[in-house]
């Protein structure tokens, strides 16, 4: 069920052509600082709800990094899984152009669960307009997400956090997904000396407490479609990652990853949410009782969208990697010290400054 209240969403434009079979949705959360920017996420499971949730973790995403952008999102339902790779683009193609009358001026989208560059290249040429979306090739100008923002982001938002926790490089660290945002996780961490020592994917975890090697695992996962087949390791079910007794736990995939049944049985230390919405924020709380720090998403992840912001002025990809670093560090650092200053979850320190600079904004607001 979609939640409004004194920000939002503005405006929801639901999508659908019965002759080639799309369902699709965008959610416009808040335009108080800029044109909502958000993703196009396509699964078989994805809703008006979902993405009213993920328009809204945009919004203040958008709004810590001090980025001229409002919150948005927009969903298509299908599953990559069952139809071919021209109709996933014929699907692209339509929704780009039944939505056209509001890009970029009021949706600007991007890259999200199964959508890449190609499908933001699809996206902005029937839209008809290069800056309908961002996440596009170097050949349109773009730097794609595929350069590894978001993952870059979360690892410096996870550095910082470990840091703050007290936790030294030896730390042991489990990764929920190995897509475009754990892969980059991994890898960064990896290379850096931390130790990673279970990663995810949609079939297994693969777990080694002595630490997995970043480019075995990529050519594993290149050559047999998942980390599994490591051979060096454990191998566990999907979703038991969460069982597993690491000092660290960055989630990189799934929405909803926990649930309030599985609080009592983490032993994480520290969650760094480098996926969206992993979880709710009334289990942030019941974590942040049991001394379990939350770096929220719209935190630690917010890599993507500063580059989407870099590639909407036309700068270049170092200007982008040095943007990602300063503004993840800055804001990571600022949201823990204030939480811990006024003995509060992360989450809501966060939302305390994001809320402020969205409110000075919003002419609803100010009525």
């Amino acid at each position: 069920m979609v939640v409004y209240d004194e920000f939002g969403p503005e405006k929801i434009l639901e999508v659908y052509h019965p002759k080639v079979g799309l369902h699709g949705f965008v959610v416009i959360d808040s335009l108080a600082l800029g044109p909502g920017k958000g993703g196009i996420r396509l699964t078989p499971t994805v809703s008006i709800d979902e993405v009213s949730r993920l328009a809204r973790a945009m919004t203040w995403k958008n709004s810590l990094a001090d980025l001229p952008f409002g919150g948005a999102k927009a969903g298509i339902i299908a599953d990559p899984k069952e139809i071919t790779l021209k109709k996933k683009y014929e699907l692209i193609k339509i929704f780009a152009e039944s939505i056209k009358s509001i890009c970029p001026s009021l949706y600007i989208a991007g890259p999200d669960i199964n959508t890449t560059e190609k499908e933001m290249e699809i996206f902005a040429k029937a839209n008809g307009d290069n800056k309908s979306a961002t996440g596009k090739p170097k050949s349109m100008k773009g730097l794609p997400h595929e350069l590894g923002s978001t993952g870059l982001g979360v690892y410096h938002s996870t550095l910082i956090a470990m840091e703050h926790k007290g936790l030294s490089k030896k730390a042991s660290i489990a990764i929920e997904g190995f897509g475009n945002v754990g892969e980059f996780v991994s890898k960064y961490l990896i290379e850096n000396g931390y130790n990673v020592v279970a990663v995810s994917d949609s079939k297994g975890v693969i777990y080694n407490e002595k630490g997995l090697n970043f480019n075995k695992l990529k050519q594993i996962k290149e050559k047999t479609g998942s980390v599994i087949n490591y051979n060096e390791g454990k191998v566990i079910p999907t979703h038991e990652i969460i069982k597993l007794k690491t000092d660290v736990l960055i989630t990189a995939a799934i929405p909803d990853l926990i649930k309030i049944g599985d609080v009592n049985s983490l032993k994480f230390k520290l969650i760094v949410e480098g996926s969206n919405i992993p979880t709710t924020p009334d289990v942030e709380e019941i974590l942040h009782k049991k001394n379990v720090l939350v770096v929220p998403d719209f935190v630690a992840n917010a890599g993507g969208v500063i580059s989407s912001y870099v590639e909407y002025i036309g700068k270049d990809e170092k200007y982008m990697f040095n943007l990602v670093e300063e503004k993840i560090t800055r804001n990571t650092e600022l949201i823990l010290k204030n939480s811990e200053k006024k003995g509060c979850n992360p989450r809501d320190s966060a939302l305390e400054i994001a809320e402020k600079r969205v409110r000075k904004y919003c002419k609803v607001c100010r009525i």
